[in-house]
């Protein structure tokens, strides 16, 4: 709780950073560029009231959870908030520069990944509406030119995955920055069709693309692959903690792994999350050779081995389920598993020659989690629930592996 508490106090004081700040850099560069008194005092109130905005939507989106944000935003909002000061600085300077080679579009998408689709938005729209404001003759046509082409490039790049190929959504989006460049000049500046029409739009979209490059790949590197290479890394059988389970109960370790085999098998078939589901296997009894099986008395091993926020969270929810709350797909799929699993390892080790006709045993198993009303407390549906046990019945190979 305490540690809570300072999350949220630090949290708040790195808004109050940005909104401060907000007011201070607009009020210092009108003030440094002549702006009239009534110029300056109107661009720091709109400043202040458009960063208000940002950081209402930034909590807003804080109050659902995790799920208010993209990847783990919701654990890292200092990002967001650098990119946020940096942007904010940018574009004071880019009212200096001829609009036309503005590279807001870059700064939509960034912005969208760092936090979600609405607030890269919002922020995004601020900054160009900042640099209009700041222009000694800037005007809506710009500002629509912008905000639309930053609506279309955050659409493309949206629910980037670690074999998202970025290729298309880079050429549309480029290639929507370029025709609202040449409209722009066509229509609003009523410049005649020319090849030096052409050379102010190249220039944007090689900034816009290289600004896109070196994100995407920082972006890829550190916060998309980051959470796979952490999963390889616990899922490995090797991984020091599961080799110490095995040292203390053997048993144990070996319903873990014959779990997680079923478990991964049941959420790759269905498009569940499948490296969640077999770290959730492998770990949520890892404390059961010493009698440890609350959540309190073994929620410090995934801490202290930093294992992936999803995977934590799906490992307090199948250890210690909320009442009311519906669990996950992924819980369903790791509990069927282990119980299948357990079942067998317990009839073979009553007898080691036993027959088991293991559809029946499946069914049964099915069954009586039916009777007991427990599908209900899932977000499945019943073609999946079916789906599940298919799986389950096609793997009587493995089962006879377990003796």
């Amino acid at each position: 709780m305490a540690n809570e508490n300072s999350t949220a106090k630090k949290i708040k004081l790195l808004y109050s950073v940005m909104f401060f700040l907000t007011g201070i850099f607009v009020f210092a560069f009108s003030y440094f560029t002549d702006k009239s008194i009534e110029a300056i005092i109107r661009n720091t109130v709109v400043s202040l009231m458009m960063s208000g905005t940002v950081i209402f939507m930034l909590l807003d989106a804080s109050s659902r959870g995790r799920e208010g944000f993209f990847y783990d935003n919701y654990d890292q909002r200092n990002r967001f908030v650098l990119a946020y000061i940096i942007g904010l600085l940018l574009s004071l300077v880019l009212s200096l520069v001829p609009n036309m080679f503005w590279p807001y579009l870059a700064f939509f998408v960034i912005l969208s990944l760092l936090s979600n689709t609405e607030i890269g938005l919002i922020t995004g729209t601020f900054f160009v509406c900042l640099s209009v404001m700041l222009e000694e003759s800037g005007g809506c046509s710009e500002l629509f030119m912008y905000v639309l082409a930053g609506v279309v490039a955050i659409a493309m790049f949206r629910d980037l995955k670690e074999n998202s190929s970025i290729g298309l959504p880079t050429f549309v989006s480029l290639f929507m920055q370029a025709v609202l460049l040449i409209a722009f000049n066509i229509l609003f500046l009523n410049r005649t069709l020319s090849f030096n029409l052409f050379v102010a739009p190249f220039i944007n979209l090689m900034i816009n693309l290289i600004f896109l490059l070196l994100f995407l790949n920082l972006f890829g590197v550190y916060v998309i692959r980051k959470s796979n290479d952490m999963y390889m890394e616990i899922n490995d059988p090797e991984f020091p903690l599961l080799v110490s389970l095995k040292e203390k109960d053997k048993d144990e370790y070996f319903r873990a792994i014959h779990t997680a085999y079923l478990a991964e098998r049941i959420a790759m078939g269905l498009s569940f999350n499948a490296r969640a589901a077999k770290t959730c296997s492998y770990y949520h009894r890892i404390g059961a050779p010493e009698g440890k099986l609350k959540w309190d008395e073994i929620k410090h091993y995934y801490e202290e081995n930093n294992f992936p926020t999803e995977a934590i969270e799906l490992l307090h929810e199948y250890t210690e389920p909320q009442k009311g709350n519906v669990k996950s797909k992924e819980s369903l799929t790791v509990m069927l598993s282990e119980t299948v699993i357990a079942s067998i390892m317990y009839l073979i080790k009553k007898d080691k020659d036993i027959k088991i006709d293991y559809d029946k045993l499946i069914d049964s198993v099915l069954e009586k989690k039916m009777s007991e009303g427990k599908l209900k407390d899932f977000d499945v549906t019943f073609r999946e629930f079916d789906e599940i046990g298919k799986i389950l019945k096609k793997e009587k190979l493995y089962y006879d592996f377990l003796r």
